[in-house]
């Protein structure tokens, strides 16, 4: 048996304007889980795509148990045994699970018909091997998002691929589907799968990994033994300087109230109440945190406050004004920033460059267009120039670059960026970090600190606890739509919080 599953050797990609992969070696050894770990925007996923067969090398070579192959497109990899879970899902909602596996090599029966009786077997053979719990007949659009991460792993092992690539596989996963997660690695290791993880979550790594191969700038830093180091080790070889984990923040300072939520209700899609008769409050110089699981009613509420849906019963006020039914181009105007759940359906245009993201809610203000109400180039330029710089937005042609080219971080750092920038007496965040690295999620939050200590009010929702109780200074359960406690955070614990996020209500 060869030494290594995989190596890439000398693997180097270049972009107009950006050297994604200079000169990158990975050995990875068999039936092991080995993790990617870089920075946004440090090549880990240009990488992968070379391996999966998505993107062609410009140098370098792959071997495969030491014989050197071509990868010239997916089924090129699947042919070698590599299959690969994107960030990104790729399934068809309307379809049902089955049909989303087999898409492709869809079987025919009798008369050249679609089939599905054997797929729906064999699906459910491996579903239940590897403890994945996927009804084949279930329609995409009808489970939630960790069920769909477990149709991608379903797809791959449906063909036969011994090594599996999972890029950020946790970015939308709630904390008990990332535990649910870590379990299947290590069924999919000990049934001999060799696993390539890329990610920037240090728990992760020490959780699941064996081995760690640092990228930085495109670059290789090294390749450590995880057991054999920590943490903040693995930080500094990412970002290239001492990581603080930790908030640096004086207490808060409330001020008045900004954001007033009375007896809210929201339906969901379905119709049925997602947000049940929820009132809260957010004071200027405050961050409050929304806890709970996902699917609790926090999409929901936020498209409440935001003017992406209208409540069912209740009202919204904005520093005593009823905005309740005031459309989302007037809450912006009034002073309510947003930075969405979903940033590809709601944050961004993805093929609009990284310019004309940076404005569009202030297109139409000047200096950015003018009298006759045309667009002015040079101050939209020089103003994402100084969002790149800002921000740390890592961007290969700068404002040029489309927004779909970027990388998922990168993509959150703009969208942040675009909100602060617009200083709003509300700004509400939903997953602030999510698919960020130690470095950005460090500066993410002095941001938003800072937003704080201006006297703006802040209202955070995050899957991500050890966020919530960190960076907030008062926290709100949300459990079933309703708030069921409100505790200030320098007084919560891990145990206490998740306790009120599963019903038991804060005395």
């Amino acid at each position: 048996m060869a030494d290594y599953a995989i190596e890439m050797l000398g693997i180097t990609k270049v972009f107009p304007g950006i050297i994604a992969n200079d000169n990158v070696t990975l050995q990875v050894k068999p039936n092991e889980v080995h993790a990617l770990l870089g920075e946004n925007g440090a090549g880990k996923s240009t990488l992968m795509s070379i391996l999966f067969g998505l993107y062609d090398p410009d140098g370098g070579s792959i071997r495969i148990g030491g014989r050197e192959v071509k990868i010239s497109n997916p089924n090129d990899a699947y042919a070698h045994g590599i299959g690969m879970v994107h960030q990104h899902f790729k399934l068809v909602h309307n379809y049902t699970v089955t049909e989303n596996i087999v898409l492709g090599q869809i079987p025919r029966g009798f008369g050249g018909n679609t089939d599905l009786r054997e797929a729906e077997a064999r699906v459910a053979a491996l579903s239940e091997k590897y403890g994945l719990n996927v009804d084949p007949r279930a329609k995409i659009e009808s489970i939630t998002v960790g069920m769909q991460q477990r149709v991608e792993i379903l797809k791959i092992l449906y063909r036969n691929a011994d090594l599996m690539i999972f890029d950020e596989p946790t970015a939308v996963l709630t904390p008990q589907e990332i535990d649910e997660l870590m379990v299947t690695f290590q069924r999919l290791k000990a049934e001999g799968k060799t696993i390539i993880l890329i990610t920037h979550k240090l728990k992760e790594i020490t959780e699941a990994a064996d081995r760690c191969t640092v990228l930085r700038r495109g670059q290789v830093v090294g390749t450590v033994t995880v057991s054999d180091t920590t943490e903040q080790a693995l930080a500094e070889m990412m970002v290239g300087r001492p990581v603080t984990f930790g908030i640096e923040k004086a207490p808060a300072q409330p001020g008045e109230v900004v954001l007033s939520l009375q007896g809210l209700t929201v339906k969901g899609d379905k119709g049925n109440e997602a947000v049940r008769n929820l009132s809260l409050e957010v004071r200027a110089g405050e961050i409050v945190g929304i806890a709970g699981v996902d699917g609790n009613g926090q999409t929901e509420l936020l498209a409440a406050i935001t003017g992406l849906a209208t409540p069912s019963g209740g009202k919204v006020l904005l520093k005593g004004k009823d905005i309740t039914r005031v459309s989302i181009r007037e809450r912006i105007r009034k002073g309510i920033g947003h930075v969405p759940e979903d940033r590809h359906k709601y944050g961004l245009v993805l093929e609009f460059r990284l310019d004309e993201n940076l404005i569009l809610k202030t297109f139409d203000r000047t200096p950015y267009s003018n009298s006759l109400g045309l667009l002015n180039t040079a101050p939209r330029l020089e103003h994402a120039q100084q969002m790149i710089e800002q921000f740390d937005i890592r961007a290969g042609q700068g404002p040029f670059t489309k927004a779909r080219s970027m990388s998922g971080g990168n993509q959150q750092k703009a969208i942040i960026a675009r909100e602060i920038d617009l200083s709003p007496e509300l700004l509400v965040v939903a997953q602030p970090t999510r698919g960020l690295d130690v470095g950005a999620i460090e500066y993410i939050h002095k941001r938003l600190v800072d937003e704080r200590d201006k006297g703006r009010a802040v209202l955070v929702v995050s899957f991500e606890l050890d966020e919530i109780l960190n960076l907030c200074d008062r926290i709100a359960a949300l459990s079933k739509g309703e708030i069921v406690g409100i505790v200030p955070a320098d007084h919560a614990d891990v145990s206490q919080i998740g306790a009120m996020m599963a019903g038991v209500r804060h005395a």
